[in-house]
């Protein structure tokens, strides 16, 4: 049988079959004809248009015009003690921005803290997620505790570990090093990064818990019997298979995680006040607009830091997505 004669009985096939739907009709082009509205489905048509509106430009108001607002106070010479000298600056902030000294360290900060907390986080969660996945008594109540910290508010968290974990003189943690006989540590001073990243890995290993726990769920588990009795062990079924599997969930809670670490503020407001290395784009920010009165130049930072965050992200999947996608063709 000939490729002409396959194709012609599959097209009869798939004409005749019961069940299966008609083909649409096509041009001589091979579009696809529309179908022909009536005046009533035309007009209905129309209306349902009309009702979506609203909900769009109301999303494009509330999600664009403070971005917008934002770039044009960035072109803005702005200081609140002198509101007589406010006027177009041009370029003048996003050259102090670069030319400073202080943006770059601001940026090492923010790829050191995120970066890091990343990893460790979606390490731990994997982790985590690995044995919350298996079946053992009282296991809705250990994903329910485990997922406490990430419900707990940003704050809150801070002022916990900062006093009843890390303080040198009452902290849970300082106790328990004096049990071993090592002197007492001054975290929030001495090691300001690791104590921020600490905070943060406790707080996000839940949200990338909850993800990776849905990958592992997902997973087939007739598979993964198959794989066993064909003589896969357990090291080798989760680098061949459930690593894979779990490309795509660890590429959302990387992405995810990435855009909200980003953003954190309060643990290091509240531990560190951005000293020892701390001192993020988020902070920066705050502390110029609200400490250096200087709201044009807080502006430029809010902006340069939403296209930083836009290529990060853009940049990370691809990396990510490159990656997997080399260990899939080894597999």
């Amino acid at each position: 049988m000939t490729a002409t004669d396959v194709t012609a009985t599959a097209e009869a096939t798939r004409q005749g079959a019961p069940g299966l739907p008609p083909r649409e009709p096509r041009s001589e082009f091979g579009r696809r004809h529309k179908p022909e509205l009536s005046a009533g489905q035309k007009q209905a048509l129309r209306l349902a248009r009309t009702l979506v509106w609203p909900a769009i430009v109301v999303a494009i108001l509330v999600t664009q015009i403070p971005f917008l607002v934002t770039i044009y106070y960035s072109f803005q010479n702005w200081n609140l003690m002198r509101p007589g000298s406010r006027g177009f600056a041009g370029f003048d902030n996003y050259i102090t921005v670069f030319t400073g000294g202080a943006f770059l360290q601001s940026l090492s900060a923010t790829v050191v803290i995120t970066g890091s907390s990343i990893v460790l986080s979606v390490l731990f969660g994997l982790g985590i997620a690995l044995l919350l996945n298996r079946t053992f008594v009282g296991q809705g109540l250990a994903r329910t505790l485990v997922i406490t910290p990430f419900l707990m508010m940003p704050a809150a968290a801070a002022l916990i570990w900062k006093w009843s974990m890390l303080d040198a003189n009452v902290g849970m943690v300082n106790w328990g090093l004096s049990v071993l006989g090592v002197d007492p540590v001054q975290w929030n001073t001495d090691f300001p990064a690791l104590t921020v990243i600490m905070v943060l890995t406790w707080q996000y290993t839940p949200f990338m818990m909850l993800i990776l726990l849905a990958g592992l769920q997902s997973q087939s588990k007739e598979t993964l019997e198959a794989a066993s009795v064909d003589g896969a062990g357990p090291i080798r079924s989760f680098l061949y298979m459930t690593l894979p599997h779990l490309r795509q969930y660890i590429e959302l809670a990387v992405l995810l995680g990435g855009i909200m670490l980003l953003q954190v503020f309060d643990p290091i407001a509240i531990m560190t006040r951005g000293t020892g290395g701390t001192k993020t784009l988020s902070y920066l920010l705050y502390e110029r607009a609200f400490v250096g009165l200087e709201i044009g130049e807080a502006a430029a930072y809010g902006v340069i830091t939403v296209l930083l965050t836009i290529i990060v992200a853009s940049v990370a999947l691809r990396l990510l997505f490159k990656i997997f996608s080399t260990e899939g063709a080894k597999s």
